[in-house]
């Protein structure tokens, strides 16, 4: 028999299993990103180098020296990664519980999957195809302000894209057939998306001479650290909530 709403734990032990889901998730893509996405930061960030050594001769100014070594920032890379996964995992045990009268399947793996699918197509896909990650030496920092709240807007529209496709196969009704409901969604979901992407600028910052190959390798370990993030926690926590689950219902039954 499922599990009723009555039976349903608390907020703060889903919480918990938020926190170190997203914890255990950011881990993997702090390594992921070590692995697959150094080695792009460090050219890119040579060609940085020489090009600021060569500004001087051509009346330019001297860069200030970083303030953390690169040392620093590899090391950083894990405790940052697994401090966003944290507070991200966080984040989706929060919607989970608000979104609890709303779901439709007592299945809690497969909701917390749900809703991890849904933050990765909204906060990161989507903002990505707008606006894609660049390495070092690529980008105008006159217009880095400009750039940081642009980018978080499409991270807002991407969820309310998703919220749209959602609401879209919710508003066609249960008795249509499945293919109505699909396409509901999807037009829901593309109208927001379209309109962001129209009405939001575009930043053509890239330098005509960076290596497009280098440029392409790093946007592409980007993703990839972002889609090991909130899959890790999309399993993780499904997994966690499903062991609480059968664990509640073993110890609802009637002894022998």
């Amino acid at each position: 028999m499922p599990l009723n709403a009555t039976t349903a734990p608390p907020f703060l032990a889903v919480l918990v299993r938020g926190l170190l889901a997203g914890l255990i998730a950011g881990l993997l893509a702090g390594t992921f990103a070590y692995v697959a996405g150094e080695p792009h930061v460090e050219a890119a960030i040579a060609i940085e180098e020489a090009a600021s050594h060569a500004e001087p001769a051509a009346g330019g100014h001297q860069h200030d020296e970083a303030l953390v070594t690169r040392s620093g920032q590899r090391g950083g890379l894990f405790l940052a990664t697994g401090l966003f996964g944290a507070a991200m995992g966080g984040l989706l045990a929060t919607a989970y519980v608000l979104l609890a009268r709303r779901r439709r399947t007592d299945d809690d793996g497969r909701s917390g999957l749900l809703l991890a699918g849904a933050a990765l197509l909204g906060a990161v896909i989507v903002p990505f195809l707008k606006y894609p990650a660049n390495p070092p030496a690529v980008g105008d920092p006159a217009t880095i302000n400009q750039r940081t709240v642009t980018y978080l807007l499409m991270v807002v529209l991407g969820l309310v894209a998703v919220w749209a496709g959602s609401l879209g196969y919710r508003s066609v009704g249960a008795q249509a057939p499945l293919w109505q409901r699909v396409a509901a969604a999807v037009g829901g979901f593309l109208l927001v998306t379209v309109a962001s992407y129209v009405v939001l600028p575009s930043f053509q910052e890239v330098p005509t001479d960076f290596p497009a190959t280098l440029l392409w390798n790093f946007r592409l370990a980007s993703l990839g650290t972002q889609v090991v993030l909130w899959t890790g926690i999309g399993l993780l926590f499904a997994a966690l909530m499903h062991h609480d689950r059968r664990r509640q219902a073993a110890a609802a039954l009637p002894s022998t």
